[in-house]
């Protein structure tokens, strides 16, 4: 089972990505972490990933695609994807359409957690206490929470035609959205 899950930044993704990952014995791709990863090495590719955290923008698509087009294409990973903050903009869903046709694969649950700003932004805080994640400076949230919902409507609007789309309260506790992801994935 391939998995979509979108929200903004603090919406929870990563933890319900992880538990489907678990659940279904299934393969996380978390952007945000391949990203993390390239910021820790300190790599070229880091580097201007932090320019452009920094400035509230979102990494350029061709590295978010290079990055991911591994994952997909690797036959371990076949229908046992769980996408965690991708496709964020209507050419990487594009593109991911293409990865996927071509390994013929498909999506079969689209999963959104709404969260209103203000929710966000007060998740975020106490994320940035416990975590202590470079990224979760207020300003930089606001930016990335805007920036998140600008860039990412044109896609939640592509997929929300798809009758595999879900939006869930992403403003619940986790173990509620956990038990509402539950009732779609065990139709």
């Amino acid at each position: 089972m391939n998995i979509i899950l979108f929200g903004p930044p603090g919406a929870g993704k990563g933890t319900q990505s992880k538990y489907l990952a678990n659940k279904l014995n299934s393969f996380q791709i978390s952007t945000g972490d391949m990203l993390r990863d390239e910021i820790n090495k300190n790599s070229e590719i880091g580097r201007a990933i932090v320019n452009n955290m920094d400035a509230g923008k979102f990494v350029n698509d061709d590295i978010i695609n290079k990055l991911i087009e591994n994952l997909i294409s690797d036959p371990q990973n076949k229908n046992k994807l769980i996408f965690d903050g991708y496709p964020r903009s209507l050419s990487q869903a594009k593109n991911l359409e293409v990865l996927l046709k071509n390994t013929n694969q498909e999506i079969d649950l689209i999963l959104f957690l709404k969260v209103d700003k203000e929710t966000i932004i007060r998740r975020l805080e106490k994320r940035k206490i416990l975590e202590n994640r470079s990224d979760d400076k207020f300003d930089t949230v606001v930016r990335r929470y805007e920036t998140y919902m600008k860039t990412t409507q044109p896609v939640l609007d592509f997929y929300s035609e798809n009758p595999n789309f879900k939006e869930i309260d992403g403003s619940l506790e986790i173990d509620e959205i956990t038990r509402k992801i539950d009732t779609f994935i065990n139709v």
